[in-house]
């Protein structure tokens, strides 16, 4: 029988013996049992597959959502909650509108793939002074496992999802965590099928009324490219068919994709040993103290649990990839070795109200939890990501 997490639990979980709370979801495709998913795709367009032990026997499985994906969607559930004022956390923000730039945007601690230490932050200015040399900057120069505070309060969840601040001064020997939570999704049962591709061009250009030309003057006037041999400086793509202008019909074909599965499983896991291995000394003093210690890691234990349960919503992971979930999720507290498993209910409305309440305990325990850290990203930066921008326009890439 599953009962509700309140703070009270969280602090006799991390102050106990505990070693993670553990939530198991399993999901069926949104379209029904043996409806095709389409997993992601790595480095020569190829699936992840691998074969895992199961109940002592073999079972095919396909990876459906990485751990590293996972860990940007809980970043991107916490962050819209943040924007909807559900939630406040401590925020780094540059703010990419100058007007030179082609596309504006904004990347914040939540955005970007290293977090606090990401090299956009690292490359920005606060207050007219490169960050990691500004006082708050420099924060990250002395923090590790046993001065977490000063990460605490600029930048919490990379104390959840990990950090190594490899490109600060201190190069490979700079600020390391290790993921606290960790979650992926797996099809298991994995069969590989088909997929077919075609396509009816509506002004049926036939393949013979080529071939065409790249044009050597280009206007805003004309098409990129032209039939008249002399005004281009050679043949579109190979040998200038109309479909190297997106012209014209595909050939019906059959490849390789999506599998069928029996059923999708999602396994989340928020390590209480890993968060009890940090200290929180407070105004950079040498020791810490067992309150703001406690205070600190309830925080972190909640800002994971809501995490999770604002993004467990969401199973549309990529077109032709949306999962159901079959039943209600719980978490499980793992304690005692032997014990059947505490069972938890944690819903998004309750996860929200649960890490405001372990946030004020910090805050009034003296820890820092920062607003909104704005930045201004360099001249320099502004001008590579502006020279970024036109390459990408004009050769229709997005970079290596």
């Amino acid at each position: 029988m599953s009962t509700k997490l309140d703070l009270d639990v969280l602090r006799d979980a991390i102050s106990g013996t505990a070693a993670a709370f553990r939530c198991i979801t399993e999901y069926q495709p949104a379209g029904g049992p043996g409806d095709k998913v389409f997993p992601p795709t790595y480095e020569g367009g190829k699936y992840a597959v691998e074969t895992r032990m199961v109940n002592g026997k073999p079972v095919g499985c396909v990876l459906l959502d990485s751990v590293q994906s996972q860990a940007n969607r809980l970043e991107q559930a916490l962050l819209e909650a943040h924007y909807t004022k559900q939630i406040s956390l401590p925020l780094i923000e540059t703010r990419f509108d100058q007007e030179v730039l082609l596309k504006k945007f904004t990347v914040t601690s939540l955005d970007a793939p290293h977090r606090i230490a990401d090299a956009i932050f690292r490359d920005s200015l606060l207050d007219g002074v490169i960050f990691r040399k500004s006082e708050k900057g420099k924060l990250l120069d002395t923090t590790d496992i046993r001065n977490a505070a000063p990460l605490f309060g600029l930048n919490p969840t990379a104390l959840l999802f990990g950090l190594w601040d490899s490109t600060g001064p201190r190069g490979g020997l700079g600020a390391k965590f290790q993921r606290a939570l960790v979650s992926e999704i797996v099809g298991y049962d994995a069969v590989a099928g088909i997929k077919t591709s075609s396509r009816i061009d509506p002004a049926q250009i036939m393949l013979g009324s080529g071939p065409l030309y790249d044009r050597k003057s280009k206007s805003n006037n004309v098409p990129s490219w032209t039939l008249d041999e002399k005004a281009g400086s050679k043949k579109l793509g190979k040998d200038g068919k109309p479909s190297e202008a997106n012209h014209g019909n595909v050939t019906p074909g059959i490849t390789a994709g999506g599998f069928t599965i029996s059923k999708a499983v999602q396994t989340t896991v928020l390590s209480l040993a890993a968060l009890r291995r940090l200290r929180f000394p407070l105004n950079g003093g040498p020791d810490s103290d067992p309150n703001s210690d406690l205070a600190a890691r309830c925080v972190l234990v909640a800002l994971g649990l809501t995490a999770a349960a604002l993004a467990r919503g969401d199973g549309d992971l990529r077109s032709r990839c949306q999962l159901f979930p079959v039943s209600a999720s719980s978490w499980e507290l793992l304690d005692k070795p032997g014990n059947w498993p505490q069972s938890f209910e944690l819903d998004a409305g309750p996860a929200v109200t649960l890490l405001n309440e372990a946030v004020q305990a910090a805050k009034n325990a003296k820890l820092p939890w920062e607003g909104k850290i704005s930045l201004t990203p360099s001249g320099e930066l502004v001008e590579l990501v502006r020279r970024s921008q036109v390459l990408a326009v004009a050769t229709g890439g997005e970079g290596d």
